[in-house]
């Protein structure tokens, strides 16, 4: 199954929400809603900076993560933005193609 990173953030709201149910009850949220789309998550990290959620999930295709992505935006508590995570012998599958490409300028 792909694996994602999920990167969120909340709004002021959704940090009063997080305030009153606490981390454990938002990780939990979080694993429902990746299990109803089929997934699965690996682990959950709260953390300071640009992003307050860091979740690493494994999800069934790209339309899942697109489809648990709105759900969570459409909330307006968090935004999120979700990076699709390759495996080593992926990266190894694509060094060995051969795109058609031409930089800019050249």
């Amino acid at each position: 199954m792909p694996k994602y990173l999920v990167q969120a953030s909340y709004t002021a709201e959704g940090a009063k929400g997080l305030m009153k149910d606490g981390g454990s009850a938002r990780r939990d949220a979080a694993k429902k809603l990746i299990k109803s789309l089929g997934g699965k998550v690996e682990s959950t990290h709260f953390a300071f900076g640009s992003s307050d959620v860091y979740i690493i999930a494994d999800m069934p295709d790209n339309v899942s993560a697109a489809a648990a992505s709105l759900a969570v935006n459409a909330s307006g508590a968090v935004t999120t933005k979700i990076v699709v995570l390759l495996t080593p012998e992926e990266m190894d599958k694509a060094c060995k193609k051969s795109p058609a490409y031409r930089a800019p300028g050249s």
